[in-house]
């Protein structure tokens, strides 16, 4: 199924496939013994998922379908809400949590436009890492190099592999630092994080208030784009198309290359190259304001007090339930005062009004998603230094557009065959429709 949605709209469309095939399809590669899908989903809505092609297929035949996508098999972040269900979020300790009264807005959009939910993706427990290892229901192993056991990312782990692999169409993740960029980076699908306001976030279970935004996983930027028009309510049109010639790419030299693998250096140089040749102006930049970062991330930045304001009770009375390498990110709020919290505050308006006064004249920034090739699992199992140091890896820069408040897309750029590696775009917040036409107009020129 890694046909893009527009391509699946068409075949519904001209009566080529219809709902019901794309379900049982779906649900029949999440079964396949031979695959991931027992460690890429926590819960499959079969029944539901059947029931709802079938009311999609009559729907359309009698010319009422609410969207050309009416029918196409998504899946959801165990973090979002489906009304009757609980809302474990990865964790052992919620599943005995009162079932959520109505769908997230982010799923309940979706459902409204036809989606059908197949199932509850795996992820980090309460989407506290870049790794995407969890140690309660297994997980699921990287579609590159399945033999050796890599990492699929996180958080959003389940998401990227059930679309790495044609389980669906799509998934719908959230992003923190990197959570959708991330997983989409090492396991070779598109993956977007918007301006955090433009998705609202009622229904999803939060890890911090300042930073969260929910993004698509999908096997192309336009596959991306329709799905967050759907989860935002706007259009991107204002933006129209634009070539790849002349598009203003700033590349910056701080922090982004610190600790790059050699391999992933020279992909995304080629990638870089390959723009450049077809008209696009890549320029290299200092932007040292990206060294702020670290200073606001000192004490375990945002995401460590606002979990713990959200997790407080709940470790009370099942902190021994909780993957301890979560337990402990939650439990770094402690290092921080109410002051220290107020100067990262301080420290982040600062770092927005000056790293968007340094990239004003470019159309976007281009920088390696992750600078790595995703390690295999059991290495990281068994070695908490290592599995800390990775995370920190993982997330540093994507972290960065996160703490912008911008907008950003991940791409994958390898050769056919290899290991995956991600190019990141990245915009201003409020400029998604612009960036989206960047990164169709990359994607084409990177394809040719």
């Amino acid at each position: 199924m890694r046909a893009t949605l527009n391509e699946l709209a068409t075949n519904l469309a001209t009566g080529k496939v219809t709902a019901s095939y794309l379900i049982e399809d779906a649900l029949a590669r999440i079964a396949d013994e031979a695959g991931e899908g027992a460690r890429a989903f926590l819960k499959v809505h079969a029944g539901k998922a059947r029931t709802a092609a079938r009311a999609a297929d009559d729907l359309r035949g009698a010319g009422l379908a609410p969207s050309r996508f009416a029918g196409i098999p998504i899946a959801v972040k165990d973090l979002f809400d489906l009304a009757g269900e609980a809302t474990p979020a990865g964790s052992i300790a919620l599943v005995d949590a009162p079932p959520a009264g109505t769908d997230a807005v982010a799923v309940a959009r979706l459902k409204a436009a036809g989606f059908i939910v197949v199932g509850r993706n795996n992820m980090t427990e309460f989407a506290f890492s870049g790794v995407g290892i969890n140690p309660h229901y297994g997980t699921p192993a990287n579609p590159y190099d399945r033999a050796t056991g890599r990492i699929p990312g996180g958080s959003s782990s389940g998401a990227a592999v059930s679309v790495a692999d044609g389980m669906v169409a799509a998934a719908i993740g959230s992003d923190t630092g990197g959570s959708c960029r991330i997983p989409a980076a090492l396991c070779g699908v598109v993956g977007y994080k918007p301006t955090a306001s433009t998705v609202p976030l009622d229904g999803a279970l939060p890890l911090s208030f300042t930073l969260d935004s929910i993004g698509p996983l999908a096997g192309s930027v336009d596959c991306c784009a329709s799905l967050h028009e759907i989860l935002s309510g706007a259009s991107l049109a204002s933006a129209g198309e634009r070539p790849v010639a002349g598009l203003r790419i700033a590349v910056p030299q701080s922090v982004v290359f610190d600790g790059i693998e050699p391999y992933v250096a020279r992909t995304f140089e080629a990638a870089l190259a390959r723009l450049a040749d077809a008209g696009a102006l890549v320029t290299e930049i200092p932007l040292k304001e990206f060294e702020m970062v670290g200073r606001i991330n000192a004490k375990g930045g945002f995401p460590a007090p606002e979990a713990l304001s959200w997790h407080r009770d709940l470790l009370e009375t099942h902190g021994e339930q909780y993957d301890q390498r979560v337990r402990a990110r939650i439990l770094r709020a402690h290092e921080q005062t109410a002051a220290d919290y107020i100067d990262m505050l301080h420290l982040r308006r600062a770092y927005i009004a000056q790293t968007n006064r340094a990239i004003a004249p470019y159309d976007v920034l281009a920088m390696p998603t992750v600078p790595m090739v995703a390690p295999a699992i059991g290495m990281l199992e068994a070695d908490n230094d290592l599995f800390v140091k990775t995370n920190l890896t993982l997330l540093r820069n994507p972290t960065l557009i996160n703490m912008l408040d911008g907008c950003a897309i991940s791409l994958p750029v390898q050769d056919e065959g290899e290991a995956p590696v991600g190019l990141m775009l990245a915009a201003s917040g409020g400029r998604d429709a612009a960036l989206f036409a960047a990164a169709r107009a990359v994607e084409a020129a990177l394809r040719r």
